[in-house]
């Protein structure tokens, strides 16, 4: 058996179980591509360490490389395709988590004002989108690829509701808009409509071409907005503001704004887990990155509580 046609009857297995395993598949990809379509009995351990340490520094990635190959060589062993799986078990030392920015009102402002330089005629993605998209992520906490998977059926500004489907945990959920991101999302509609294929299946975001955006022009037109909007980290992480921390500065931010309000938060960051598609309260929790502004409120909300008279 060949290693290739041992990878496509993992994912094939995989996805009959009811995953989805994209991100999955694309690594094992990438590992066929770099050993070649060799016997599966021919793979070593070196080929598999090899690929696994890369060209860059060990990081997390490593570690979701790992567990994709162990998974695809048990797999081979329980069909009695191979007796020793070549994956490594002993794992390097991976650094610390990689700690999400958030981004500051006045960093926000200049990421969305530097779109029309990023996205000129020569650029496949129109600014407008690029804007558009940027200013959902943050506002709706929405998930990259949940973003570009809508569609205009999914998009329902009568009732101010987004349906977000194929979540990362394999789920559909309602995500209500409030009054200014609909009113910005209904100008985006007018604009779009004008230029862009608008039945109910087609992509909400969208080429010129009219074909969905992907996710690597996305991350790389992001890349090049940050560095044009001089957004940068200086506090020693190792990687750069990302797409994805929209998401976080979105959540944090509103619970900033929920201390600054007063609001009953114990009840409150259950509806924020469903809102954030998250299936529990613990990855909510985790994913609230603690800024000092937010120790500076929850310090407040706890000085308030405990300056309050006693009642017997």
């Amino acid at each position: 058996m060949k290693l290739s046609d041992l990878a496509h009857e993992y994912v094939a297995y995989k996805r009959a179980l009811g995953m989805r395993f994209d991100t999955e598949a694309e690594t094992l990809a990438a590992f066929c591509r770099r050993v070649g379509d060799v016997a599966l009995v021919e793979v070593t351990a070196d080929q598999v360490r090899s690929y696994l340490d890369g060209r860059l520094p060990t990081s997390s990635y490593w570690e979701r490389k790992h567990t994709v190959l162990n998974g695809l060589f048990r797999f081979a062993m329980q069909c009695d395709y191979i007796k020793i799986s070549p994956v490594p078990c002993r794992h390097p030392q991976i650094p610390p988590p990689l700690i999400p920015y958030i981004y500051s009102q006045e960093e926000l402002k200049r990421l969305l004002d530097a779109t029309p330089a990023v996205c000129g005629p020569q650029v496949p993605m129109e600014a407008f989108v690029f804007r558009t998209l940027i200013l959902l992520l943050y506002a709706a906490c929405l998930r990259l690829g949940e973003a570009l998977r809508l569609t205009m059926n999914d998009v329902d500004l009568d009732q101010a509701v987004l349906c977000v489907r194929e979540t990362k945990f394999y789920k559909t959920r309602m995500v209500p808009l409030g009054r200014d991101l609909s009113t910005a999302l209904r100008h985006y509609v007018q604009q779009r409509n004008l230029v862009h294929a608008h039945d109910p299946e087609s992509p909400f975001f969208c080429f010129r071409d009219d074909r969905p955006l992907s996710q690597s022009a996305v991350r790389s037109a992001f890349r090049r907005l940050r560095a044009l909007a001089r957004v940068s980290r200086h506090d020693g992480a190792r990687y750069q503001p990302r797409i994805h921390d929209l998401r976080h500065s979105g959540t944090v931010h509103r619970l900033v704004a929920w201390y600054r309000s007063g609001s009953d938060l114990q009840r409150l960051l259950p509806q924020l887990a469903t809102y954030l598609g998250h299936i529990d309260l613990s990855a909510t929790q985790r994913y609230l990155t603690m800024t000092p502004e937010l120790l500076r409120e929850a310090s407040l909300r706890f000085e308030r509580y405990a300056k309050e008279p006693r009642h017997e």
